[in-house]
């Protein structure tokens, strides 16, 4: 799918490490709607995980997974797994899932 020339692109992230009771979820909201348009959420999956998919133009989606890759200040990212997501259908804001 292309808009304005960009391309656009759909991932799902999986953020292993110290991301759980660190803010880490409202900071990637902060992130992600600081870097616009984006869309999608994030929400935690265990007390080692958060789950993020994210959908807008590839340098932006680029963008907040290489900030995912640090996390804020308080988290400690053992690992990012991303993958395409090939189907994804519109997704609506950037939120915190629960």
């Amino acid at each position: 799918m292309t808009t304005s020339g960009n391309t656009i692109r759909t991932c799902k992230v999986i953020v292993h490490g110290m991301v759980t009771g660190v803010g880490f979820r409202y900071s990637a909201m902060r992130e992600a709607r600081r870097i616009g348009g984006l869309y999608g959420y994030v929400r935690n999956r265990d007390s080692q995980t958060v789950e993020c998919v994210v959908q807008g133009p590839e340098s932006r989606v680029e963008e907040f997974i290489d900030w995912l890759r640090r996390g804020p200040v308080m988290a400690r990212i053992d690992s990012c797994h991303v993958s395409e997501i090939t189907e994804p259908g519109a997704l609506s804001e950037f939120t915190i899932a629960f």
